[in-house]
């Protein structure tokens, strides 16, 4: 009687004339719990008969519902992916595929879609067929779009390699493959590199392809040399080159292990990758562009990060690494990006006056990037130079205002540990001037915590009285300064309340904690008054904005009752 209560209730809901989606989810989502309870009710008293009364006749109005729902918001990508998310959890097969038709027929332009119900007619269905013409459908739709290509790519090497194992199988059983057509082109991979033509006469980046098939499937070699042919078609492309470097190390690891030594894998490991950097070194002569020179050495870097426990192998590896970055040092064309990674192996490698050269030539060539003077002067600092204030006078001269935080920041925190309190005072001054307002922000914070650190109440109170005299302001600045006094001994009411009004004037229409945390001391600072809240509380009303008023009344009758 419950149930029949509470489905009614429901029923009455999505029959009214407005109808809400709201009413509709809820429904379903009452029927399913209603189908898990009846699921784990049988398993537990062991009672398996009526299950075409019960649960069909459920399974039968939720589909319904589904239905109707996704034919009112035919727009609701979510609510179609729910109704198949339901029909694979009850293995309704045949409601599934009617729903991927409807679903396809409305939202035939989310390549995604397409692929997942080809993906299930072909994992779930076993049906190839039906998986290849849901995709060249959707490419008559998206004609450009590799992902699709890759899937249909992916799927018919699959395809390809089940009936491979198939016929090898029937055929090791000796049975006869009269009855079974095993076309000698699909086995071949012919389907596939039909696709991979048609790719790579429409689509850039087809080599994503090739990698694929080489982690699918064995005997798509055939396909895997159709990368030579577009060598020329994209011999400028980066990604053409890095294909054929990478597919070096790939040679000869089909070879028996059997009866090899340590000494015998090492070397052939140091053959392979000999090999893909010659393939390399042609490349950056025949593409001498930073995104090539940027391909080499993450390769170098990839194999030199990988563990080994030969420490010849690894030497070998660093220098090789240590020489191709000097190469595209040479050359002029090392990304900026790299320079950072390269200055890291030299200092791991206790290189430290080419760490200290590499750095110099960084920031000239890159003069006005934050970045390279920040590595610079990183490894000058490491390394406990001389030259650090004088590099940072350079850095700053170079350097426009705009961006240079980072800069000021590792200057002060550099000051703090070297220079006297004066010496450091004063760059912090200094910097207020020299950043931007926004940037400016960052620094005042750092300037009040450390002048109370080192100058304790009394001085940072001055500092922060000066400080107040300049916006912009962080609301974390006046929390900063907030805590400082909770931290005296005499921690005055008086102070407290000057500290949260600034911060008020700042933020107080946009952040409602402000003005609890102010109720808060009122109520709890033994010089607080607490008549004082409710004109806090007012004035809270009227400065806070939007969704901010309810928030802040809703904390507010927590604070009241004792629950925050």
């Amino acid at each position: 009687r419950a149930i029949l209560r509470k489905a009614s209730a429901l029923e009455y809901k999505i029959q009214r004339r407005a109808l809400r989606k709201e009413d509709f989810i809820n429904y379903i989502q009452y029927e399913v719990n209603l189908l898990e309870l009846i699921k784990k009710r049988r398993a537990r008293i062991g009672y398996s008969f009526k299950k075409d009364e019960i649960e069909n006749s459920i399974l039968h109005r939720v589909h319904s519902v589904f239905k109707r729902a996704t034919g009112k918001w035919k727009e609701d990508v979510q609510l179609w992916l729910s109704h198949v998310a339901f029909c694979k959890q009850w293995n309704a097969k045949h409601q599934l595929s009617k729903v991927f038709s409807s679903m396809l027929a409305i939202h035939s332009n989310k390549p995604a879609l397409w692929i997942m119900a080809a993906k299930w007619e072909m994992e779930t269905q076993l049906s190839s067929e039906s998986a290849r013409h849901l995709f060249l459908r959707a490419l008559r739709f998206h004609p450009e779009c590799p992902k699709l290509y890759q899937e249909y790519f992916r799927m018919e090497l699959m395809h390809a390699e089940k009936q491979r194992k198939e016929k090898k199988e029937f055929e090791q059983a000796k049975m006869d493959l009269g009855e079974f057509n095993y076309s000698e082109e699909i086995l071949n991979g012919e389907m596939a590199r039909i696709i991979y033509r048609d790719a790579a006469q429409k689509i850039k980046g087809v080599l994503t392809f090739l990698v694929l098939s080489r982690k699918i499937v064995t005997f798509s070699s055939a396909i895997q040399h159709g990368v030579f042919s577009l060598q020329t078609k994209y011999a400028d492309d980066p990604l053409t080159w890095d294909y054929m470097a990478r597919r070096e190390l790939e040679l000869g690891s089909l070879q028996s292990t059997e009866h090899t030594t340590k000494q015998m894998k090492i070397s052939e490991m140091t053959q392979r990758e000999e090999r893909c950097c010659a393939v390399f070194e042609e490349a950056v002569k025949a593409v001498p562009t930073e995104d090539m020179w940027k391909g080499y050495i993450t390769f170098c870097l990839e194999r030199y990060n990988r563990k080994t426990n030969s420490e010849e192998l690894k030497q070998k590896r660093l220098e090789r690494t240590l020489s191709v970055f000097h190469k595209a040092f040479e050359s002029s064309l090392l990304p900026e990006a790299l320079y950072k990674q390269w200055l890291q192996l030299l200092l791991e490698s206790n290189l430290f006056e080419k760490a200290m050269e590499v750095a110099e030539a960084a920031t000239k060539r890159f003069s006005l990037s934050v970045e390279a003077w920040q590595m610079r002067l990183q490894v000058l600092i490491q390394l406990k130079s001389d030259d650090v204030s004088q590099c940072f006078e350079e850095a700053i001269r170079h350097v426009k205002s705009k961006g240079t935080l980072p800069l000021w920041t590792l200057w002060v925190e550099w000051s703090e540990g070297t220079n006297s309190k004066e010496v450091t005072e004063a760059l912090y001054q200094r910097s207020l001037h020299a950043t931007t307002p926004a940037e400016s922000v960052t620094m005042k914070e750092k300037y009040l915590d450390w002048t109370y650190r080192n100058g304790g109440y009394k001085k940072v109170k001055r500092i922060f009285t000066s400080l107040c005299e300049n916006r912009p302001f962080s609301l974390d600045f006046f929390r900063k300064m907030i805590q400082i006094e909770k931290e005296q001994e005499s921690c005055k009411m008086l102070h407290l309340r000057e500290y949260y009004e600034r911060a008020l004037r700042e933020f107080g229409s946009t952040d409602s904690n402000l003005w609890l945390d102010y109720i808060k001391e009122e109520l709890s600072h033994p010089q607080g008054k607490p008549e004082n809240c409710g004109n806090i509380h007012w004035r809270a009303m009227k400065m806070l904005q939007g969704d901010l008023v309810e928030d802040f009344v809703s904390k507010y009758t927590l604070l009241q009752t004792g629950h925050l």
